[in-house]
């Protein structure tokens, strides 16, 4: 049993484009981010980019980063830095500029570090409590990098679905940067993995606070290939577990019939029932009922197949051998040659209309990158289909070999 202060505890307001940055102000006094971030530390701001293309409600919004890193300041916090991790699909440094994060951390002064880069240190860490899993995944260490020991942190993710935890929220924004690109190896024990990542939070962080963007809402398979609501939504707390569970119950999910949220509870590391949350700000009992659901792409059908299906025997083979780079390009082949230009697309043609989408237009220099089916694309998929089916040709002799 972990006690901090905030545990149990959830701020929760309604927004709109023109009250936002102020809102979030209110909204971390509500959650007492003070009480639980001490000020001598560096507070880090741990950004989400789940695309390198900007998309309702798949990354962290540039309002949400203003308003946090504003109230920070203006709360006495002067030592920020923003944190950026890549993945193997994802180019943050793109999309730190498609998503406008770039324009604020600018704006600002807010220096950033890229946690993939050569010149940040990596060490094993070694559990004060037995991992669920992580040990099991990476047997020749858990490595974790050296730059965010003894930084505050403060998560800043979307309200969102997601195609292996249902939802993702505060808990998952911590998977990025805990883990290197290896990090798809724990796919099949994503739930446990989360739960871990969250007991290695509270030992290296002096404080930890989370505030969550619903501005935007993405529902069906998440993190990329959603469909958008506007929910003028915003949420923040200390407790990265009871914070998870009020955005599932707002998205319509029972919070405790999921596996992360759960165990969480369970081990005292957070408050998951949402009985036991103290809820502040807005009343969500009035709030419409979202309904959303959790769907599957292709890809993650895939994916599923994998890790948890007929293909499971193969999962070293197809995921940790230098065929590997073939459910790269499945992954990238399927968001950003097929389903962006052709599904994607008119969507956020439609979100920029709105509200919010006004407003994200009005960052930087009011360019919204959309790509489509250019030239340079069409190259990458001639050369994609050529990597895969050299992947096939590697899987055809992994298993001649088995």
């Amino acid at each position: 049993m972990i006690d901090f202060p905030g545990k149990g505890k959830v701020a929760v307001l309604k927004t709109t484009p023109q009250t936002v940055l102020q809102d979030y102000a209110r909204l971390m006094d509500l959650a007492g981010f003070r009480e639980a971030l001490p000020k001598g530390p560096t507070t880090a701001l741990k950004i989400n980019i789940s695309w390198q293309t900007w998309y309702p409600a798949c990354s962290t919004t540039p309002w949400q980063l203003e308003g946090v890193a504003r109230a920070l300041r203006d709360a006495g916090y002067t030592d920020l830095v923003g944190v950026h991790n890549d993945t193997v699909v994802v180019d943050a440094r793109d999309g730190e500029f498609n998503n406008k994060h770039r324009f604020v951390t600018d704006q600002l002064g807010i220096p950033c570090i890229y946690l993939y880069e050569e010149q940040f240190e990596w060490f094993e860490y070694k559990p004060k409590r037995p991992f669920l899993v992580l040990d099991k995944v990476y047997p020749d260490g858990v490595f974790i990098p050296k730059a965010l020991v003894g930084k505050n942190i403060v998560h800043l993710p979307t309200v969102k679905t997601h195609v292996f935890t249902t939802i993702t929220g505060a808990m998952k924004n911590a998977f990025g940067g805990l883990l290197h690109r290896n990090r798809h190896w724990t796919h099949s024990v994503i739930h446990d993995t989360l739960v871990d990542l969250l007991m290695i939070q509270r030992d290296i962080h002096p404080g930890v606070f989370a505030v969550m963007d619903g501005t935007f809402a993405g529902d069906g398979p998440g993190p990329r290939a959603m469909r958008w609501h506007e929910k003028d939504i915003i949420l923040a707390s200390a407790d990265q577990v009871a914070i998870d569970a009020i955005s599932a119950k707002l998205q319509g999910f029972d919070p405790m019939s999921i596996r992360f949220i759960r165990k969480a509870h369970e081990m005292g590391l957070g408050v998951g029932d949402p009985r036991e949350i103290e809820v502040v700000g807005y009343d969500i009992s009035q709030e419409p009922a979202w309904g959303f659901v959790q769907e599957d792409t292709f890809a993650s059908k895939g994916q599923k197949m994998i890790y948890h299906g007929p293909l499971k025997p193969l999962e070293h083979a197809l995921l940790r051998t230098p065929i590997v780079p073939w459910s790269y390009f499945a992954s990238n082949f399927y968001h950003n040659v097929y389903w962006y230009p052709f599904v994607g697309r008119p969507r956020v043609e439609a979100a920029l209309q709105t509200k919010w989408g006004r407003l994200f237009q009005q960052y930087g220099d009011g360019r919204v990158v959309m790509p489509g089916m250019e030239p340079k694309t069409v190259t990458t998929a001639v050369a994609g289909l050529a990597v895969l089916a050299l992947g096939a040709a590697g899987l055809v002799l992994a298993l001649r070999r088995k």
